[in-house]
């Protein structure tokens, strides 16, 4: 599907004239896309993300340092009150035990859906940068025979036909792992 399809065409005399429409265009369809994606998601995975922004901000921090100082000073006896929880507060120990197993249960299931999010951008950055890399062979094989055809002498040292071979995927993760263990055997 072309992005144009995806997103409707925006007026031209909004755009910005510092870009270009193609760049526009990919900005617009990343902002359709994610917007899509947040649409999409789950009852509970907006709940979870709800929760997990929330206990993300100081607002969250200030409304536990006012809960746990009026709990303190109201299991003080001090201002006509029947303790309900003396010290060393073990009730209050429970709540925030329960509510803190809770909290890090709703940011892991933030964390893996940002994580599959992740993982699906970088299987587009790599299709895509594959995609990249096989054009621009072609386009230099191209010219390699551009230059043929007119006789025009390539430099000894050039590296132009190591440019020319194809690079494929699992090659380099291979060299890569290659020279890891190199490193690591050295150390």
């Amino acid at each position: 599907m072309q992005p144009s399809q995806l997103i409707p065409e925006e007026d031209p005399d909004n755009d910005n004239p510092a870009l270009s429409r193609v760049i526009e265009r990919n900005i617009r369809t990343i902002i359709h896309l994610r917007t899509k994606d947040a649409k999409g998601r789950s009852p509970q995975s907006r709940i979870a993300d709800a929760i997990t922004s929330f206990s993300g901000r100081m607002v969250f921090v200030y409304v536990h340092i006012a809960w746990f100082g009026l709990w303190i000073l109201l299991n003080t006896g001090r201002f006509g009150m029947q303790v309900f929880d003396p010290f060393p507060y073990g009730l209050l120990t429970m709540v925030v035990s329960l509510e803190a197993i809770f909290l890090s249960t709703f940011v892991l299931i933030s964390q893996n859906r940002l994580g599959e999010e992740t993982e699906r951008r970088a299987d587009l950055d790599l299709h895509i940068g594959l995609l990249t890399e096989h054009e621009l062979t072609r386009v230099l094989q191209m010219l390699d025979a551009i230059q043929d055809k007119l006789g025009i002498v390539d430099h000894a040292n050039s590296e132009l036909a190591d440019l020319e071979m194809e690079t494929k995927p699992e090659d380099v993760l291979a060299e890569i792992h290659r020279l890891q263990a190199i490193e690591s055997s050295k150390r």
